[in-house]
């Protein structure tokens, strides 16, 4: 029978219930790194203007692209209970593809720190999933974002994650 112990339990609930940030100031710096991926599902007419370099607004991709670094670098100001981290690295890769039609938005995030950041790798991709939106909604309003998921972690007291199968894109 399992103890108490080996049950998992959710890091950010005391006692009481209550919501905490949990304190890491014991855990050792080590590098970590986290990689997130999603979609951007759109029609053809419209993965053609992004392409073209003629949207409206401008540059979809290299703007989603700007986004999604901003945004890893402000996840603690937007998740309640993540720890600010001095991100050493954000590098976010969007490549348009015709046969979903859309872009896949992936980001990969590094720190040397004592806590991970699968938090800033996933707001990365999702601002600039958001951005790319944004950014077509007045050209086409069924714009769908799918699949937002973590793909890798590696450091930490859990050692490596590679995600096994991806969420599909329909």
């Amino acid at each position: 029978m399992a103890s108490k112990k080996d049950e998992p339990a959710l890091t950010h609930i005391d006692a009481k219930g209550e919501a905490r940030m949990v304190d890491v100031s014991a855990k050792p710096a080590t590098e970590r790194v986290a990689v997130a991926e999603g979609v951007v599902v759109m029609t053809k007419a419209t993965l053609a203007l992004i392409e073209s370099g003629n949207a409206k607004k401008g540059d979809v991709l290299g703007t989603a692209r700007i986004a999604g670094i901003m945004a890893a670098k402000r996840t603690s100001d937007l998740i309640p209970l993540c720890h600010p981290l001095a991100l050493s690295k954000v590098t976010l890769d969007i490549e348009t593809d015709k046969k979903i039609p859309g872009c896949r938005v992936r980001a990969s995030v590094k720190v040397s720190g004592p806590t991970g950041v699968e938090m800033e790798a996933l707001t990365a991709v999702s601002v600039a999933c958001l951005t790319i939106y944004d950014m077509i909604k007045a050209v086409e309003r069924g714009v769908r974002i799918e699949g937002i998921h973590l793909v890798e972690k590696k450091g930490g007291k859990s050692g490596h994650y590679l995600v096994t199968e991806a969420p599909s894109v329909k």
